[in-house]
């Protein structure tokens, strides 16, 4: 096997030691929230976002005043997209039944698909307020019948940023929140005077939002650690340098550590995609923010092979991958640890990120590894219940489930069994033995 790093980023020790700040300073801002509540917050919101209104929830007529700020063609635009990732949406709901089912007779089992009580969606702002990641997160729980979602993105130059308000709305928020960062996740999931906490936090955010949620997690649940966008390229000589470089840099302007990465199995195309990237970053508009990503997060890996091409992709479990081959739908069917496949050249990550209908919240981190992306089904519980019916399943599964508490030592357990044998099945089982 030979591997080669034609380009690699910066040393796993220098991330390591980066966590490790935001770790810290993110735990002593969650604590303050829970110290002092509102307080903090607004302390927060005025440090970071310049904004400390007198509240920061918006009330109708703040939401309807956002939205005529917002052009009719790009309102049109968010309702198309709301449309595709509604649509599909609904099928991924439709796909997960509630089931029963007789196991024995008189004996039945089921479960039940019941949607979390309450939902805190963060919708990041900042460079790029992220009109579409409210569409993934509020649209989504809503389809999945959450009955309360609280909605809260940070304010941009000093005020709401009216296109992310109108989706909120749109996709169907119930509380919508003026405020950023570990303030506004930690509000959400926490609770203050003025804020009820929610039961689980969605929405992708910065290194310090992802750590939030990672540290706020046991208390409420949590989608998945979003943090700073990944994308990979997949690719062999089918395609060009400009296809791979656009591809690359289109994600790495996120923020200044998005890593993109490179593997192919052609030479030539990594060398000229080094060259097409140089090119790119003298006429990128956010090409200082680019830059400094893939310069530092940015890795080419030259392989031998397609099957060395996979297993570097599986290992690295980036969160986008996009797949430009002359075999993508067998890279599909070997593909195991990602966030999102993106298949073909007039396929691009770009869509999926805004329109095409899947969702964009996805595992980073190789998070791919254990979980898949923000879906419909995040927002649902499967609760399972039991029933027996008849006298005689009572007696049998207890007979059963006495001797097997007894061959654990579990005395009280067997007798829970032995009871029902007793009153169903006419034995008598003395206390503390098994039923026989």
């Amino acid at each position: 096997m030979t591997i080669e790093h034609l380009k690699t980023s910066k040393p796993e020790a220098e991330r390591v030691e980066d966590d490790s700040k935001v770790r810290a300073a993110v735990e002593a801002t969650l604590k303050d929230i829970e110290t002092r509540g509102d307080a903090a917050v607004r302390e927060l919101s005025r440090k970071f976002d310049n904004y400390a209104p007198e509240r920061f929830r918006l009330s109708a007529s703040e939401i309807e005043a956002a939205m005529q700020k917002v052009s009719a063609r790009d309102m049109e635009d968010i309702r198309f997209a709301q449309d595709q990732i509604r649509r599909f949406a609904e099928a991924q709901r439709a796909s997960m039944t509630d089931i029963e089912v007789e196991t024995l007779p008189g004996v039945i089992l089921g479960h039940r698909n019941i949607p979390v009580q309450s939902v805190g969606c963060y919708v990041p702002g900042g460079k790029f307020p992220m009109v579409a990641s409210a569409h993934m997160s509020v649209l989504t729980a809503n389809v999945a019948g959450v009955p309360r979602i609280v909605a809260s993105a940070p304010p941009v130059n000093g005020e709401p940023h009216p296109a992310i308000v109108a989706a909120m709305h749109m996709g169907g928020a119930h509380e919508i929140y003026v405020l950023g960062g570990i303030q506004a996740v930690g509000a959400m999931a926490i609770g203050t005077e003025t804020i009820d906490p929610v039961h689980m936090l969605v929405g992708p955010g910065n290194a310090f939002v992802a750590e939030a949620k990672r540290q706020l997690f046991g208390r409420v649940g949590i989608d998945l650690f979003a943090g700073p966008t990944e994308t990979m390229v997949i690719a062999d000589e089918t395609v060009d340098a400009e296809l791979c470089a656009t591809d690359l840099l289109g994600q790495a302007e996120h923020g200044y550590n998005s890593p993109a990465c490179l593997i192919t199995n052609s030479r030539k195309l990594a060398e000229d995609t080094l060259a097409e990237i140089d090119r790119l970053l003298a006429i990128l508009p956010t090409a200082e923010t680019a830059r400094t990503s893939w310069e530092d997060y940015g890795d080419v890996i030259l392989c031998d092979s397609y099957d060395e091409m996979l297993q570097v992709a599986n290992d690295m479990a980036y969160e986008h991958v996009q797949v430009m081959t002359d075999r993508d739908d067998w890279f599909l069917e070997h593909m195991h640890s990602y966030g999102a496949l993106f298949l073909g050249p007039r396929t691009n990550v770009a869509n999926g990120d805004k329109v095409i209908g899947t969702n964009h919240t996805l595992p980073t981190k190789k998070a791919g590894r254990y979980t898949g992306g923000l879906w419909v089904g995040k927002f649902l519980k499967t609760h399972s219940y039991q029933k027996v019916t008849t006298d005689e399943a009572a007696a049998q599964i207890g007979a059963y489930g006495s001797r097997l508490c007894m061959l654990e030592g579990f005395v009280g357990h067997a007798e829970q069994c032995n009871v029902r044998v007793r009153r169903y099945g006419g034995q008598n089982v003395p206390y503390g033995e098994a039923a026989q």
